[in-house]
């Protein structure tokens, strides 16, 4: 088999982690248009206006509008079946990262924009190994981005239910 033609047939697939209006989902997509995108809310409102949005766009045979919290979708059938989880404005660290790892394949990567100015050492790395995952690095040109790979498979007691972690974090 022609490794070049295998490689050439795989569709990379990305989520949007808490989507709100598409950003970076929609921009993403359509600069990446050999990539199949979900785009993960849990306002039943704004998946709404995403779906929309998605069928405005010329989206719908690469990108689908998924209505439910994290917590819940991390449980269910797109667990460690995503490449790459972009996450912009989610939440804080503990809850990024535990949100974001189930759905990650392993060798998946976690792209969260930083905040402007933020502080390098707000990433736990011991929390970060408990959920499978490696601090990669931190970008700051043209904006913030911090790299997380997902080292192994997010272990199956997480995520954790639904709440918990933005009332417990990790970390």
């Amino acid at each position: 088999m022609d490794m070049g033609a295998a490689l050439d047939t795989v569709q990379p697939v990305a989520l949007d982690l808490g989507s709100g209006v598409g950003l970076p989902g929609f921009p993403l997509a359509l600069a990446w248009p050999g990539s199949r995108w979900f785009l993960l809310d849990g306002s039943i409102r704004r998946a709404e206006f995403l779906s929309e949005s998605v069928t405005a766009l010329g989206l719908a045979e690469r990108v689908t509008v998924v209505a439910e919290r994290a917590e819940s979708a991390g449980r269910g059938e797109l667990r460690s079946t995503v490449d790459a989880v972009f996450a912009r404005s989610f939440a804080g660290p503990a809850v990024t990262a535990e949100c974001a790892s189930p759905f990650l394949r392993q060798h998946g990567l976690l792209v969260v924009a930083e905040p402007p100015g933020g502080r390098p050492d707000r990433w736990d790395v011991p929390g970060l190994g408990g959920l499978g995952m490696q601090l990669g690095p931190r970008l700051v040109e043209p904006t913030a981005v911090q790299l997380i790979v997902q080292v192994t498979l997010c272990p199956e007691r997480f995520p954790r239910r639904v709440g918990v972690p933005s009332k417990r974090p990790l970390f």
